[in-house]
């Protein structure tokens, strides 16, 4: 089952390639909004298009803004500026996806994505 997913103007082609790779669709921002649209506007968007936010904005992380029961899943990626390791978190991302391919589960859910580890915050 394929999943859809809006890119936020932060992530890079290497993460939105993999997903693509994988045989999800993914909307980049720059192709729906202005690349400078505020946080809140970027999070509407994907609720329209029925997609799964991916960011690696630290402000959509923050459940105390952006409550997960208030949206239709934000997928948080942790670089922590190490851009080195977008192949093998992207790798775990993926088999994540693999195990989990109902877009229904991640509604309502905050994901923060390390490189070792899934979080889910709901």
């Amino acid at each position: 089952m394929s999943l859809l997913f809006l890119g936020d103007q932060c992530v890079p082609a290497s993460i939105t390639d993999a997903f693509r790779d994988a045989g999800h669709q993914v909307f980049l921002l720059r192709e729906v909004l202005p690349v400078r649209a505020l946080d809140p506007v970027v999070l509407e968007k994907a609720r329209e298009l029925d997609a799964i936010l991916v960011s690696l904005n630290g402000d959509f992380s923050d459940i105390v803004a952006y409550p997960p029961a208030g949206h239709g899943g934000i997928l948080s990626i942790q670089l922590h500026n190490h851009p080195e390791i977008i192949p093998q978190l992207m790798s775990a991302v993926v088999e994540f996806l693999r195990g989990n391919p109902a877009r229904d589960f991640y509604r309502g859910k905050l994901l923060l994505v390390e490189v070792h580890r899934i979080r889910i915050r709901s």
